[in-house]
């Protein structure tokens, strides 16, 4: 460029080329130029999503976000206080903004709890209309919008806005271009809720799902032969309560969709399921599934039967099982007190048979060192993760280093058990809220770590 000309009258064109070459962050620190530089950048190719974090603080954040690329982004994440009404309200904006959009194609809802407070009772009508308006219908809307078609759908486990699961089902012209679909939820009070009805015809024509949760009370063998026809890589099941009158998903009907979808992982979860904890594996485990990852949480009690069914069933397919409650218990809680009834450890049977299996973790629980070392030379640096928090009280912490010294050399990184005291407040001895047992529940499931 000749001397005395200025850089900011570059064409548009020339300054998106050379921000292809650029990464994210680079871009936007070249983009600040000038206002010519910074105008180029505003382009579908160089945002592809936006995460809205929705307080009083981010306010003119995302009122930039809204204004300058909510027309050209094609995917959209919503963070929000769902107990906070008027953060509930900030992000009904956003929502309903976004559904203007004619290029968003993906949308994730992530609530910070189980509740969404609304200026209604719960259950009352007011509370229904209140999100069937403003939820609900700009959700259909986007749905709603042939071109470009709708990809992905995440309501981030709220348990009211899956009630509507049907009605964004229906509400989508074109089901073939689906392919991430997150129905499944947490529960308020797992003794007690409304259950969603979902006609397993609805996913006939989702023919490009490749994700999909949904809650246990939904699943039947009817449902899982309409799913089988489906491209799934992972169907991830949530478990509350267990009601009297479920008919449960048959081995017959698992024998099947394996067979049909070698390629499908299954994520069980249960959460607060404080009676279907009992009878996991005599009444929702079956030899046939495809049972990758295990989580169960919060649910006051560990089934040692369970645990054994793990280890003898799914040897080929068990990558990650993970067993969490808090350290508020009313009883002494030792697992080595279930392998002299069973005369052997169930996670050391699970960690030589299970060839797949790179994630232990156990919380609430007194585990015996011993046995933490065998499942380390069993598994060796193939175990990506284990973590634990309870050892056994009995054994002196200077007694401890060796054990933990093992482990770290097995395991080929340093290791060493969780520190009681540094645990989050809804693993701790002290009684927490609800509300923050159902946020960690939620961040657990979102990111598959307590951090």
């Amino acid at each position: 460029m000749s001397k005395g000309s200025n850089w900011g009258e570059l064409p548009a064109l020339v300054l998106t080329n050379l921000f292809q070459y650029l990464d994210y962050h680079d871009r936007l620190q070249a983009s600040a130029v000038c206002w010519h530089w910074r105008s180029v950048i505003f382009q579908p190719r160089f945002f592809k999503g936006i995460h809205f974090d929705v307080a009083r603080e981010n306010n003119k954040k995302n009122s930039f976000f809204l204004q300058s690329l909510a027309h050209i982004i094609s995917a959209a994440k919503i963070s929000f206080d769902s107990c906070n009404l008027y953060d509930v309200e900030l992000a009904t904006e956003i929502l309903y903004k976004l559904s203007k959009s004619s290029c968003l194609s993906s949308l994730s809802l992530q609530p910070k709890y189980a509740t969404l407070v609304t200026p209604g009772r719960f259950y009352s009508e007011e509370e229904w209309n209140y999100i069937y308006k403003l939820f609900v219908e700009p959700i259909k809307v986007l749905l709603g919008r042939p071109n470009p078609p709708f990809k992905e759908l995440d309501l981030g486990c709220s348990e009211i806005l899956t009630l509507h699961a049907a009605d964004f089902l229906n509400s989508c012209p074109r089901p073939q271009f689906l392919q991430r679909l997150g129905f499944a939820s947490v529960k308020q009070d797992p003794s007690h809720y409304a259950l969603s009805a979902i006609e397993p015809t609805l996913f006939e024509k989702c023919q490009a799902l490749q994700q999909l949760s949904l809650d246990y009370d939904t699943m039947c063998d009817e449902f899982l032969q309409t799913l089988q026809l489906l491209p799934l890589r992972r169907l991830t099941i949530h478990v509350h309560g267990l009601d009297e009158e479920h008919p449960g998903i048959s081995e017959g009907a698992w024998a099947t969709f394996c067979a049909k979808n070698p390629q499908t992982e299954l994520h069980l979860t249960l959460v607060c399921a404080y009676e279907a904890v009992d009878i996991l594996h005599s009444h929702i485990l079956r030899p046939s599934m495809p049972l990758s990852h295990l989580k169960v949480l919060f649910c006051e009690r560990i089934n040692c039967d369970a645990l054994e069914y793990l280890s003898r069933y799914y040897k080929e397919t068990l990558k990650s099982m993970i067993w969490i409650d808090s350290m508020r218990i009313q009883e002494y809680r030792n697992i080595m007190e279930l392998v002299l009834r069973t005369e052997q450890d169930p996670l050391v049977m699970m960690a030589w048979r299970c060839k797949k299996l790179e994630e232990i973790v156990i919380h609430g629980y007194v585990l015996d060192p011993h046995n933490l070392v065998g499942i380390s030379r069993l598994r060796g640096r193939d175990l990506k993760v284990l973590e634990v928090s309870r050892i056994d009280l009995s054994m002196p912490s200077v007694m401890m280093t060796p054990f933990i010294e093992e482990i770290s050399t097995q395991l080929g990184q340093k290791w060493a058990p969780l520190d009681p005291k540094t645990l989050p407040a809804a693993l701790g001895f002290y009684p927490v809220s609800d509300d923050v047992r159902d946020q960690y529940i939620l961040r657990y499931i979102r990111n598959g770590s307590s951090t």
